[in-house]
């Protein structure tokens, strides 16, 4: 087998896929630190962090971070979310130990120079308005804060320009030494690498990282439900939902997985075909499920002219009500063919390979073979499938926003309790 791991005296694991036939390779650090883990005092930390560790090390300026890589062609860069920090480059085989050098030397040996710092701040303040200026980021901001009301997870990965601008070059070296510890962290590599090679790097390189855990964050807590309702003068009505999912290690994932698929993962979708190709409500509806280490994201949008509403909403729940009961042998077979495919698909990838192997070993301990994984997904039935949707169903009361103008939002987010009448037959 091509997979192979290795856990450094720093707590660090190494986990790489060696793909002969490239000559390119994927490698990054992945830590086990989001969103989550801030106090309210730190919210936006995490993301200010991610940005400052390419502003300069004590080795390199924020520009010879870049250059280094660029002038051999490769490509450096990062990603927050709500419970990992991805640090991650793209380069020529030959150049495997330089793009590992790079990633260490930005995470072991940043200078968080207070100049680099206010400047970065003003870059994510505009980064905070942009996303104000996009419905549909704002709307999901809103949904958060009703699915985990009073926490971390409910906030915004961006912060805001109150939190900002109380961040001090102590604050991200205290986040940083706090949360960045070696059994917190991967580094993942695929393509033309060789494991022993990085091995040897990753452990000279990342040697100065302590080798406790970090502290684990609060468990997360689904709120009650409810909706909202923000009233702004746009062109569509912007309509979200929620329910609380699953874990990523829970045993029914595959299964609500192959649910959402089928009620709003593609164009054969049962919401895509009733609502756009039917009756034209809509350009885009789409349903998802996001797992986290203990609680689960459930997530339905779409945009509709305010007119419409109300009926979108209605034929929303219909069409998931009635899914649960009516799940068809063709439908699931369907729904499993996608994950196969998109999962043997990122085989392909060695970047997409690289951040699967970071995000198993983060989540499972250990890298899942694609036998398994394959097997997971044919385990599931129509039987486990609708188990899964009617567990869904009776877990929470659904949350929703819905943003826009017109008269219609208030019926269209009252209309969303219509999911919880049903639940009497689940039980």
């Amino acid at each position: 087998m091509s997979v192979e791991v290795s856990k450094l005296p720093s707590g660090l694991t190494v986990v790489t896929d060696t793909m002969p036939h490239l000559e390119t390779a994927a490698l990054g650090v992945w830590t086990g630190v989001g969103g989550r883990n801030e106090a309210p005092n730190e919210h936006g930390i995490s993301h200010l962090l991610e940005h400052m560790a390419f502003k300069g090390t004590v080795r390199r300026s924020s520009r010879e971070i870049v250059e280094e890589i660029e002038a051999v062609g490769g490509d450096l860069n990062a990603a927050t979310s709500t419970e990992t920090t991805a640090y991650y480059a793209r380069v020529m085989k030959a150049d495997v130990p330089l793009a590992l050098d790079v990633l260490s030397d930005i995470l072991a040996n940043p200078t968080f120079v207070t100049e680099e710092l206010e400047r970065e701040k003003s870059v994510i303040e505009q980064e905070i308005g942009a996303a104000q200026d996009t419905p549909d980021d704002v709307v999901f901001e809103y949904l958060n804060e009703i699915c985990y009301p009073d926490q971390a997870m409910g906030r915004s990965l961006l912060g805001t320009a109150t939190t900002l601008k109380a961040f001090k070059r102590e604050t991200l070296l205290h986040y940083l030494s706090t949360h960045y510890r070696g059994p917190n962290m991967v580094v993942a590599a695929a393509g033309a690498v060789n494991h022993q090679q990085i091995v040897a790097e990753a452990t000279s390189r990342f040697a100065s990282f302590d080798a406790t855990s970090a502290p684990k964050s609060p468990p997360a807590v689904f709120g009650k439900g409810g909706s909202r309702v923000v009233h702004r003068d746009l062109e569509q009505a912007h309509l979200t939902l929620a329910l609380e999912g699953v874990p990523q290690t829970d045993p029914e994932l595959f299964s609500l997985q192959v649910f959402t698929n089928i009620l709003g993962g593609g164009m054969s979708s049962r919401l895509f075909q009733e609502v756009r190709e039917k009756r034209g409500l809509c350009y885009s509806i789409y349903a998802f499920h996001a797992p986290h280490s203990d609680t689960g994201f459930f997530g339905l949008y779409t945009g509709t002219d305010p007119a419409d509403a109300p009926e979108m909403m209605d034929v929303i729940v219909d069409v998931i009500n009635e899914s649960v009961e009516t799940l068809t042998d063709a439908e699931i077979s369907r729904a499993k063919a996608q994950m196969k495919a998109g999962l043997l698909m990122a085989l392909e990838s060695c970047s997409t390979r690289a951040e699967q192997l970071a995000r198993h070993m983060l989540a499972y301990g250990r890298p899942l073979t694609v036998e398994e994984l394959v097997g997971r997904i044919e385990a599931v039935s129509r039987e486990s499938t609708r188990d899964a949707a009617r567990a869904l169903l009776a877990r929470s009361r659904p949350a929703v926003v819905a943003l826009g103008s017109g008269r219609g939002l208030e019926a269209a987010a009252a209309s969303a309790e219509g999911l919880t009448k049903s639940k009497a037959r689940y039980h």
